[in-house]
């Protein structure tokens, strides 16, 4: 049975004009998720522009310069309930020198909705969109094949488009495809069955969002639990009470379980597991909770609590897949705070291995200058040790974000590998 309060957070990416904004405005539109007023300022303005009905895509492009170019430049976040689930969407852009934004908007997502024009297939963009999704570990992927009305919802450019795709997922590490023909604007295998497609035997979009399982894309192996701030209440009901409070970022914990704190190495039992609403009996990601232990362990923020027989790498080098968000350059073993869970640390980028031509997907090995928007494979030094999980295994304890002390910007975002 699904949780009716279960929450799913998908991004969508594709080129410019191939309708993102239109597929969201739809979903949002026929899934009665407009306020009255929101919906009578884009009528407003989608005569203005001289539209016959309303323009979707206004319901997303909220920058003034978006709206007057019809395109996405930043990434635009809408949050809509249906009676099944909650969503956040990522609306992220779709041309090359957004590439930052679009790994911004997918870091957290469960589900990445890649548009294809029917016209076009599969095009570099694609390709690029795909690449990112499978590095970001994004476990599921629907392919909108969208304005299938400009191909007479051709069953045929339909098929040829999936196995252009598949070709492509097959070389990247996607695990779940699903392909849903599409027209954004006449409302066609969005919310609601297309009449004009009856080969078409799956689900429309959103039926798919609703019952997508999802549970299992949290990691539940691994316990890992970073101490966010340690709680000593004094007051009369809570004399000695000493917990460490915090996020679990993966796996179960229960009280006795037996745990290691790190990077210490002590060992204890979980003696309690509290919330506001009382104690537990099971804890799991991604709850906030407070841990008391058994013994007295000098413990504090930056520390990870986890499974005894369970433990992350501990590590000072660290190979990473890093996307930098700045606009300047990244200077040369130039140091930079590092925050990777609850753990802030300096560190210095000590070499980049190669970079992705996000145009071919193939390594460059010449140039090692990092500017925005790359993507490359470097290896970082750290001055303490951090608890490291390969982001494949764990999308919290596997990523980071480095940050620039003098300006307090986050100029990358990385994945460990």
């Amino acid at each position: 049975m699904l949780d009716n309060n279960q929450l799913l957070r998908f991004t969508t990416a594709g080129s410019v004009d191939d309708g993102k904004s239109t597929l969201i405005g739809r979903l949002l539109y026929d899934s009665k998720s407009i306020f009255e007023d929101q919906l009578e300022s884009i009528e407003n303005t989608s005569k203005k522009k001289g539209h016959d009905g309303v323009d979707l895509a206004l319901f997303t492009d909220g920058l003034r310069d978006e709206r007057e170019q019809g395109i996405t430049i930043d990434v635009a976040y809408r949050y809509f309930t249906t009676p099944k689930r909650k969503f956040i969407i990522a609306d992220t852009p779709g041309h090359i020198q957004y590439t930052r934004n679009m790994v911004t908007g997918a870091s957290t997502a469960n589900v990445a909705t890649i548009l294809i024009d029917a016209r076009h297939g599969v095009i570099e963009q694609t390709k690029r969109h795909a690449f990112i999704a499978s590095l970001l570990q994004i476990p599921h992927v629907i392919v909108c094949i969208n304005k299938m009305d400009l191909v007479d919802f051709s069953e045929e450019v339909f098929n040829d488009i999936v196995s252009q795709f598949e070709e492509v997922a097959s070389k990247l590490l996607i695990k779940d495809v699903r392909f849903i023909p599409m027209s954004a604007l006449l409302g066609d295998n969005v919310v609601n069955r297309s009449d004009n497609m009856p080969w078409y035997q799956g689900a429309p979009m959103l039926h798919i969002l609703e019952t997508m399982h999802i549970s299992s894309d949290i990691n539940k192996v691994d316990g890992r639990f970073p101490v966010q701030t340690v709680l000593r209440p004094q007051s009369a009901t809570f004399r000695d009470y000493r917990g460490y409070a915090g996020r679990i970022s993966s796996g179960i914990f229960r009280p006795g379980d037996e745990v290691t704190i790190m990077p210490s190495g002590f060992n204890s039992k979980i003696k309690s597991i509290d919330t506001l609403e009382g104690s537990l009996e099971e804890a799991f990601a991604p709850m906030s909770v407070s841990i008391t232990l058994e013994d007295d362990i000098d413990i504090s923020r930056g520390d990870m609590i986890v499974r005894s027989n369970n433990k992350p790498e501990a590590s000072q080098d660290i190979e990473v897949m890093l996307c930098w968000l700045n606009n300047d350059t990244a200077k040369p073993r130039a140091k930079y705070s590092i925050r990777h869970t609850s753990n802030d640390q300096k560190a210095m980028i000590k070499e980049v291995i190669y970079k992705i031509d996000i145009e071919s997907l193939g390594r460059i090995t010449d140039d090692s200058e990092l500017k925005m928007n790359d993507i490359s494979k470097v290896k970082i030094r750290t001055t303490k040790p951090l608890m490291v999980d390969s982001y494949r295994e764990n999308r919290t304890t596997g990523s980071l974000i480095l940050v620039d002390d003098t300006t307090n910007e986050t100029v990358a975002a990385g994945m460990i590998i």
